[in-house]
């Protein structure tokens, strides 16, 4: 016979915050790294394993026929999939080793929202997938990629700020 066994809620509470300051010293990482400063994009990490991109598609991002650049869909795919990945990992930056993109729809100017999700991996190597959908609310592009831990610890990374 098995029993559960149920945490106090003290117990809970602590966990809870240290998973969430984890969450915004990640989103401190996002808003620090140089590239970010190229776009107009926000992270959110939802919860462990899911993280959410906002961002504006702009003309400035259009390739010679006029639609965003893949290199954009690529971009926000990877971020919203590594910080669904990294939610996971307290210790650790992960690093990307693989990731495959496939288009389904042009994007032209917009609101943009990249949702990342963590599917499976919990020591050295994650996979997460990422989806972008236009304000109209159908998807443009998704991606599934493969994360692994690297020798960099978060803690010494300048912009992974611990809130407090």
């Amino acid at each position: 016979m098995r029993r559960t066994v149920t945490l106090p809620d003290s117990a809970r509470t602590a966990d809870d915050s240290a998973k969430e300051a984890h969450f915004r010293a990640l989103e401190n990482l996002y808003a620090s790294a140089p590239v970010n400063g190229l776009f107009e994009s926000d992270l959110e990490i939802v919860e462990a394993g899911r993280a959410r991109i906002t961002f504006q598609a702009q003309e400035r991002y259009f390739h010679a026929a006029g639609a965003t650049h893949g290199t954009l869909y690529f971009k926000m795919l990877d971020d919203a999939a590594f910080y669904a990945a990294n939610s996971l990992v307290s210790d650790r930056f992960l690093l990307t080793t693989g990731f495959n993109l496939h288009f389904t729809k042009p994007l032209r100017e917009g609101r943009v929202i990249a949702e990342g999700k963590w599917i499976s991996g919990k020591r050295r190597i994650f996979i997460a997938e990422a989806h972008l959908m236009d304000e109209e609310g159908d998807e443009i592009g998704r991606g599934t990629g493969t994360f692994m831990r690297s020798h960099i610890a978060l803690s010494g990374i300048d912009g992974y700020r611990l809130p407090g």
